[in-house]
């Protein structure tokens, strides 16, 4: 429980941070104007910082330059490019969130009728949980969303929207994700722990040669995989297993296990063995060691693990692709789906990719900090 504590108390400082961080940053900006003004401090070195702060928003800027690009291209409703006849636009012309609205569809709560037998008699009491309705995308009228007005002055007109009909599967398709996402992370760390730390601080037969054997699957797993596809394919329908998630599943967490285990166990080196021998002395058996010792200290090392292993099952394409049947699409086949032969919708191509992809950005954005902690390849700081 105390890792699991320590790391809710993390994110609930990241949060705060999020929350409090421009504030602070106007209060040490007032403070600076102030003591420019008074004499107190020499203004070359605010504007040198100011300088650097503003390339590096221009770099950070033309970095995410492709990613405003598809969020225009999806806002323009036609999917058109930024760049048209009439010149180049930063701007959509008239922006729509139709194709957002059609790849979230419908998000309705159906109600439900519940039967409870009333025990010895033949009567049973029925209670009908309401519908609940938080968009029907069927129902939008054109311009309600988004308008803007300030003292009867319309300053923004509200986005061009309109009834969707047959939205997107994106939710069957999130919910395939999750189902061979979730249980490919429980799996590989089940085996990625424990390995980890026998790797780290155990010494059995064969130990160097198992380790060299990480480090060679570690460099060809990924394209040994894919060369090996038929032959998993081959496999997977002789044992009528080539449709399962579960199975998929399996498939993402061996090949996770070799390059995070090898990441984890190096995280582990840097860990000071005098803590475990404290916890010995103390009387704490070999699984609480492990528990309230080695896992807390662990934390963005696993942090790391954890993410990269989920990603792993998340946005694999390939395999998926190959194994799987239409109804068990995940995410990434679900997008490639949209491709049709002669032409590709992309409005819709590039909203479906964003909402695909802002999951994934807001983990990454509140996991940094562990993200460059587990790669530092050391367990301990100072």
């Amino acid at each position: 429980m105390s890792l699991l504590d320590g790391v809710g108390r993390k994110l609930k400082e990241d949060a705060h941070n999020v929350v409090t961080t421009p504030i602070e940053a106007l209060r040490d900006a007032r403070y600076t104007v102030g003591a420019i003004r008074r004499g107190e401090v020499s203004p070359v070195k605010p504007l040198k910082s100011l300088g650097a702060t503003i390339g590096a928003l221009l770099l950070v800027s033309a970095l995410l330059f492709p990613i405003y690009w598809i969020l225009i291209a999806a806002l323009s409703g036609t999917g058109g490019s930024i760049y048209s006849s009439s010149g180049l636009r930063l701007l959509p012309e008239q922006p729509s969130l139709v194709p957002f609205l059609w790849v979230i569809g419908d998000l309705i709560v159906p109600g439900y009728s519940i039967s409870v037998n009333v025990p010895l008699s033949d009567l049973a009491v029925v209670f009908n949980t309401p519908q609940l309705v938080f968009l029907d995308v069927s129902a939008i009228e054109p311009r309600t969303v988004g308008r803007v007005v300030v003292g009867g002055v319309e300053m923004f007109p509200g986005f061009e929207l309109a009834p969707v009909e047959n939205p997107s599967t994106f939710k069957q398709f999130f919910g395939n994700s999750l189902s061979v996402a979730i249980p490919t992370v429980v799996l590989a760390m089940c085996l990625i722990i424990p390995a980890s730390y026998a790797l780290s601080r155990r010494e059995f037969i064969f130990r160097r040669k198992i380790l060299f054997l990480y480090v060679l699957l570690t460099q060809v797993g990924g394209g040994l995989g894919i060369a090996l596809l038929i032959g998993l394919y081959t496999v997977y329908v002789q044992l009528g297993i080539n449709d399962s998630k579960l199975a998929l599943a399996v498939y993402y967490a061996a090949t996770a296990v070799p390059f995070n285990t090898w990441l984890l166990k190096t995280y582990m080196d840097g860990i000071p063995v005098s803590y475990e021998e404290a916890a010995v002395v103390d009387g704490a058996p070999p699984w609480r060691v492990v528990t309230e010792v080695i896992l807390p200290l662990s934390a963005a090392g696993l942090a790391t693990v954890f993410i990269f292993t989920f990603l792993t099952g998340w946005t694999e394409f390939v395999v998926a692709q190959t194994l799987l049947g239409t109804d068990n699409y995940t995410l990434p086949v679900g997008l490639f789906s949209l491709v049709n032969e002669y032409s590709i919708p992309w409005a819709r191509f590039s909203a479906f990719a964003l909402t695909f992809a802002a999951p994934i950005m807001l983990v990454y954005l509140f996991a940094q900090r562990y993200i460059e902690g587990g790669l530092s390849f050391s367990g301990m700081e100072g």
